[in-house]
């Protein structure tokens, strides 16, 4: 399908959000849902197309012949420097593997879930921003097993909840239930479906 015929939505917010969860609703209602994450982590694995530079910045990070995403992570989210640099490494692979991905997509509305607020992949995207209280993600992520000083520190590291509404082309309300994002998922579908 021609990329002018495609709905074509980056899907954001902060971590604990529920992005996953909307994305995967998006997914079992038929829209082509690519998680930037993943491919983050494909690009780090060995042989990646960002493995060889990352491992290069921080060889202490290498363990096994693999990059220690924790461990990176750890660095990189309480040193904003360090979080540039690797951006800086990660990023061109990313969209470019994204790139190569939408080439062969043929689905009406495509989503491209990404934990940024910059335009990360260019001009014709909207942005949907997946909407919950800080202390609820906060609860979600602690839930998940993070410690309190990790939660708190990537909250940090993100954009405020205001930042990402400001961004905003359409908000997904994630504060009630299960079945209201759903609702609300469906209702949106439908609308980046309807003919322009």
């Amino acid at each position: 399908m021609a990329p002018d015929a495609q709905a074509r939505v980056v899907l954001a917010g902060g971590i604990g959000s529920g992005k996953s969860t909307a994305g995967r609703l998006f997914a079992s209602l038929g829209a082509e849902v690519i998680d930037a994450d993943e491919v983050g982590h494909a690009v780090l694995e060995p042989g990646g197309a960002a493995f060889e530079a990352v491992a290069a910045r921080w060889p202490d990070f290498v363990v096994d012949q693999a990059i220690d995403r924790p461990a990176l992570g750890r660095l990189v989210f309480s040193d904003l420097a360090e979080l540039k640099a690797l951006e800086s490494l990660t990023h061109p692979a990313i969209r470019s593997t994204i790139g190569r991905r939408l080439a062969s997509v043929e689905a009406q509305v495509v989503v491209v879930e990404v934990p940024l607020l910059s335009d990360f992949l260019g001009d014709g995207w909207r942005r949907i921003v997946v909407d919950t209280g800080d202390s609820v993600r906060k609860e979600r992520l602690l839930a998940r097993g993070m410690t309190e000083a990790d939660v708190d520190q990537r909250m940090a590291a993100q954009p405020s909840r205001a930042e990402w509404l400001e961004a905003a082309d359409l908000v997904l309300d994630n504060s009630g239930t299960a079945e209201d994002l759903e609702a609300e998922v469906r209702a949106l579908l439908d609308q980046l479906q309807a003919p322009m």
